[in-house]
């Protein structure tokens, strides 16, 4: 029995084809920008979220920037390695490590900072402004209606 051809399908006008596409310029950006600072995309999520939250633990971290939490380990421990972050014993739970910037990463945040701002404002060049907030509204839309399909659902910080 012959079977017939597969349909075709153009992936270019597929919305995950898309997605992944711009993750890969999102990242090349990034790097471009950022490069010299010698920060990954995730490093500096982590950076950002333990800078924006002092104290925070390495499980919420790992809810928080949406990985799991053997990934986000490795992240903490580079960036321990690093000198740009440091894990303190919780007074209230000795078992518990609180995440803290070091002098160094606060350091580094604060450069990386300009830097990352002139990445994201890259990506979103070609958008006018009114664009820019219409395509940031539907993308909020898009990953918090679809967080419970993620490997590694994140959660608001509070």
């Amino acid at each position: 029995m012959k079977r017939s051809p597969p349909p075709a399908v153009d992936i270019d006008d597929q919305p995950g084809h898309n997605i992944r596409r711009l993750h890969q310029i999102s990242v090349g950006i990034f790097l471009q920008e950022l490069g010299e600072l010698g920060i990954t995309p995730v490093q500096y999520a982590a950076l950002q979220t333990v800078g924006n939250h002092p104290g925070i633990d390495q499980r919420t971290l790992a809810r928080a920037i949406a990985l799991d939490t053997s990934t986000t380990g490795g992240v903490v421990d580079r960036l321990e390695a690093r000198g740009w972050l440091e894990r303190r014993t919780s007074p209230e739970d000795r078992r518990a490590r609180q995440l803290m910037l070091t002098d160094t990463g606060q350091r580094l945040l604060t450069d990386a900072v300009p830097a990352m701002l002139r990445a994201q404002d890259q990506i979103l060049g070609p958008l006018s402004e009114r664009q820019r907030g219409e395509f940031m509204k539907l993308l909020r839309l898009l990953v918090n209606t679809n967080n419970e399909h993620s490997r590694a659902p994140s959660e608001a910080m509070k």
